[in-house]
């Protein structure tokens, strides 16, 4: 992954999210070694819209599973896809979030 650029790093893990799961900002940054980088991570999402392969930004919130880019998403778009996915979202904040975080350290450790 050294040659690519940060953006496209995130969107590589992103893609990895299983659905019904969601991830954070600051895991992603902390998988890829840049542990205070939550808001680039952040920038990255918000910039993804047209990847190809998509990247499925609905699944990254933050580290309280407040949906916090739902804007970017227009109206309860976002909280509607994870829910479609069997994420259960109350006010804007994914239910039982411990049981459905999906942490790449762990995941995708070696």
């Amino acid at each position: 992954m050294d040659d690519i650029n940060f953006f496209e790093k995130v969107y590589q893990v992103a893609r990895l999210i299983p659905k019904g799961r969601v991830t954070s900002y600051g895991a992603i940054a902390a998988y890829l070694g840049t542990k205070g980088s939550s808001r680039m991570v952040g920038y990255a999402m918000q910039a993804c819209g047209k990847e190809q392969p998509p990247v499925p930004a609905h699944r990254v919130v933050n580290r309280q599973g407040l949906l916090t880019a739902k804007f970017h998403f227009g109206g309860d778009l976002m909280a509607e896809l994870l829910e479609s996915e069997g994420v259960k979202v109350v006010d804007d904040q994914v239910q039982d979030f411990k049981n459905v975080f999906w942490d790449p350290m762990i995941e995708l450790a070696l």
